[in-house]
């Protein structure tokens, strides 16, 4: 069995984002890259997989800038066998590299695609839905707990009154949540290895696909600044100051 699994480059989670002075966007200037956390977790659970003996293969595909290369090194170290890079420098929303994505599964003909369930930067949660769409595939979304089978996946999934398990065939698209595992770190003897790990090259030209943006960013800004908050004496003062400072009592 084959599995594909997304990886994308994000802003490292313990960096302070800054807004670039024109409000045009994030300022990442010497910023540290990383992969998406949610990513993390699905290339955590493709290598479980494979090492349980239950995958042959795990791929990894990377949509963006040449700098991504660093994301798929890091994922070969952890694991996976080979990767793909689809390079381009334009702006790329969730319907485009779902669009990418499709064309690449069209050719690797994967049994299983496991994605992060969101991107830490934009947030969207929609590429894993998106390409079960356009692929035709069945999807399980926000997954907690993979338990796959010769011809079909079994999903738990996280829901708002607790949890849901789903049965799905295969070939599937699977999103991951927080808590389906806890990614390992890569060790340096297989960093080394993944230096040797073979990285297919594409362009949206090569997969014939069209990702022109359909949403205009106008303006980014960072949240307005919180005040400093106070300390009261008692009960009675912090009543006092809700009801006629704060005016929401």
């Amino acid at each position: 069995m084959k599995v594909l699994v997304t990886v994308k480059r994000v802003v490292d989670y313990n960096v302070s984002i800054r807004v670039l002075s024109d409000n045009t966007g994030v300022d990442l200037n010497n910023v540290k890259m990383s992969v998406n956390p949610f990513d993390e977790i699905a290339i955590e659970e493709a290598v479980r997989l494979k090492e349980a003996g239950k995958v042959e293969e795990v791929i990894v595909v990377s949509v963006g800038v040449a700098a991504c290369g660093e994301q798929i090194r890091t994922a070969l170290a952890l694991g996976a066998d080979r990767g793909i890079h689809v390079e381009t420098d334009e702006e790329l929303q969730p319907l485009a590299i779902a669009k990418l994505l499709k064309a690449v599964v069209d050719k690797e003909e994967p049994q299983l695609i496991i994605t992060g369930k969101q991107a830490i930067d934009g947030d969207n949660s929609q590429t894993g839905q998106m390409l079960s769409a356009l692929s035709g595939l069945s999807q399980a979304t926000f997954a907690s707990e993979v338990d796959l089978g010769e011809d079909t996946v079994t999903v738990t999934r996280e829901v708002d009154g607790g949890l849901e398990t789903l049965t799905v065939k295969l070939p599937a698209v699977i999103t991951t949540d927080l808590r389906l595992n806890e990614p390992r770190y890569a060790s340096l003897p297989n960093i080394m290895k993944a230096k040797k790990k073979q990285v297919d090259k594409y362009t949206p030209e090569d997969l014939g696909v069209d990702i022109t943006p359909r949403i205009k960013t106008l303006k980014v800004t960072p949240p307005a600044e919180r005040k400093a908050g106070i300390i009261v004496e008692s009960v009675e003062e912090l009543v006092e100051k809700l009801k006629n400072e704060a005016k929401v009592i």
